[in-house]
């Protein structure tokens, strides 16, 4: 392959690990979370305010560590420094809920805030060890309840997921097994909590 291939190979990578990263598609997902409950579309600003605990807050703290310096990038690219931003990160979620349920948000958005607390505990305690990718994570988790949620005719969403897994592996930013292993968590496990939850949670 010459250098211009390689070049816009990574050029290719680099935009869909931004566009796709974790809080905007988290964020999304929180926004459109009320989808299937009486009062949609009005109810997304509880989307929002979910969005603004799980992912806006958390992603500006993030961004002042890297200022100072204690954190290497925006991607947390040191598996060492995944854990305790993880916990800040679980830290403002659950403040959201406290205000969620104070502002009496639908069960549905609550549903999908605790399936996020889920895959946080689970990186938290995976990252000091092994780095596996909270962006295959996040895309599966998201696709996945988007079809679940939406039926069949959504099925194209999956294919997000390879494709931010061939970017974070082209980026060198993971292995693909660590790539693969998140897929699998967000796809599985966190839908997973997501679906049981709503069954229970949401009438």
């Amino acid at each position: 392959m010459n250098a211009g291939a390689i070049r816009a190979k990574n050029r290719t990578a680099t935009w869909i690990t931004e566009a796709l990263q974790p809080p905007a598609v988290v964020s999304v997902q929180l926004l459109f979370s009320p989808l299937t409950q009486a009062g949609f579309p009005g109810t997304m600003a509880y989307g929002a305010l979910a969005a603004l605990f799980v992912c806006v807050i958390p992603l500006l703290l993030l961004l002042v560590l890297v200022k100072l310096g204690k954190v290497t990038d925006h991607h947390v690219s040191d598996r060492k420094q995944r854990a305790p931003v993880l916990l800040m990160a679980l830290a403002s979620i659950v403040a959201g809920l406290l205000v969620l349920n104070a502002a009496g948000a639908p069960q549905s958005v609550v549903a999908m805030v605790l399936a996020v607390v889920g895959g946080v505990v689970v990186l938290a305690g995976v990252s000091p060890f092994w780095k596996i990718s909270g962006h295959a994570a996040a895309i599966s988790s998201s696709a996945v309840i988007a079809v679940l949620m939406l039926g069949a005719a959504w099925l194209p969403l999956l294919l997000l997921i390879p494709a931010v897994g061939w970017s974070r592996v082209v980026l060198r930013a993971h292995t693909v097994a660590q790539v693969v292993a998140g897929s699998l968590f967000g796809g599985v496990v966190m839908a997973g909590i997501w679906w049981v939850l709503q069954g229970w949670m949401v009438p």
